[in-house]
């Protein structure tokens, strides 16, 4: 059983792996209690597993099964359930915690940031900059503590006080920071390296259903295209509107992707702890092609290049980079909604709407999810379609 006198789940101790001489060793630190005083005990298990990707993988799930047992006590102290067939050892015990306890000279997740913001500073927008490194350097300036031993109580602390979108970014912005540390042989390990926060069931987009109305849909349009700062990005709305993809595929398209009859969904842009990058495939396929109609034809065709570059994206963000939707949806889309007084809603909405107009037209559930990438169950479900022998896209006017 856990120790009396423990200050939180995350203080119990933290677990991360590291490669010494080629081989995996995992190492941990846990709170015991011994002759009455609570001492923090540092424990090594030699895996014997050679530094490739595969035994990563496979000692990264001993990993997560250990920072499972610290949260909630249950280690077993003799390490039996954790042995991988390899050695396991224990050093001595750490001094005894104290309030007077002097710093360990390992650098502190504030003085990382710093480092890495440095680092970061000149390969991404001053915009960016400025907003998204300055609000998790906030983030980690409140922190109950920034010593990288207390990994678990920094991501405890994230989930009880950010929502939980923001304390994933500000999590894989951590692990991004000390991924890179690492790499820089600042430290050893990076201690958040098991660390995830996942989506709570229910809260996925494709289920968050509150479209718009024709009217809506048509003065966001127009707003768009009438804001001066913002009306590069009126092609790209109208193109959500009109075929109901989901922005990360839309963000995606080249013009290879584009041909006269149909547009090739093919990858997505995903955020990953290096940035927004492309990925082969979509959400729940691998392709798909959208008949193009009347409305994506005129897009297409305001979009158009003089000089077609099949490998140059079809929407891009001012700068002629990738569209980043988190961008967009927090200033872009924030500031045109509320200048045309339309109730806030994510920007993910243009795909309900775009499906819940067909629904409304009659058109097939099976054509309506073989346009927009899902099941024509889900189609019934939340929309109410029904099936009739529609062939093509709407125009929707």
């Amino acid at each position: 059983m856990y120790p009396k006198g423990n200050q939180g789940k995350g203080s119990k101790g933290s677990v991360q792996f590291k490669s010494t001489k080629g081989r995996l060793q995992i190492v941990f630190s846990y709170l015991v209690e011994e002759d009455s005083e609570i001492r923090r005990k540092r424990f090594y298990i030699s895996t014997g597993y050679e530094d490739t990707p595969l035994n990563r993988q496979l000692v990264g799930d001993t990993v997560r099964t250990i920072q499972r047992d610290i949260d909630y006590g249950e280690v077993d102290l003799s390490l039996r359930k954790y042995k991988p067939a390899a050695s396991l050892t224990t050093d001595s015990s750490i001094p005894p915690i104290s309030p007077n306890a002097s710093t360990q000279s390992q650098l502190t997740l504030s003085e990382l940031w710093e480092k890495y913001s440095q680092f970061k500073r000149h390969q991404v927008s001053p915009s960016t900059y400025y907003k998204d490194f300055t609000k998790h350097k906030n983030h980690i300036s409140r922190l109950p503590s920034d010593k990288l031993e207390d990994a678990g109580l920094i991501r405890d602390y994230l989930l009880e006080n950010l929502t939980l979108d923001a304390a994933r970014r500000c999590l894989t912005q951590v692990k991004a920071c000390c991924k890179w540390a690492v790499d820089e042989k600042l430290i050893e390990v990076n201690p958040f390296l098991a660390m995830t926060i996942k989506k709570p069931k229910g809260s996925d987009e494709d289920n968050d259903i509150n479209p718009f109305s024709k009217a809506e849909r048509d003065l966001i349009i127009e707003t768009f295209l009438k804001n001066k700062y913002y009306k590069h990005y009126t092609n790209y709305v109208k193109f959500l509107f009109s075929t109901g993809a989901r922005p990360s595929e839309v963000a995606a398209l080249q013009w290879k992707h584009v041909d006269g009859t149909v547009v090739k969904f093919r990858q997505s842009i995903v955020v990953s702890e290096d940035g927004l990058v492309l990925k082969q495939g979509l959400k729940t396929q691998k392709k798909r092609d959208f008949p193009i109609n009347s409305h994506v034809r005129a897009i297409l065709d305001d979009l158009k290049p003089e000089i077609r570059d099949p490998e140059a994206f079809l929407f891009s963000s001012p700068k002629g980079g990738f569209l980043d939707q988190h961008n967009f949806s927090t200033r872009a889309w924030k500031s045109v909604l509320g200048a045309c007084n339309v109730p806030h809603r994510k920007s993910y909405q243009c795909r309900h709407t775009f499906i819940s107009l067909c629904a409304e037209e009659n058109i097939s559930s099976i054509l309506i999810g073989r346009w927009v990438g899902t099941s024509a169950e889900m189609i019934d479900k939340h929309y109410g379609a029904t099936n009739f022998p529609n062939s093509k896209p709407p125009d929707l006017t």
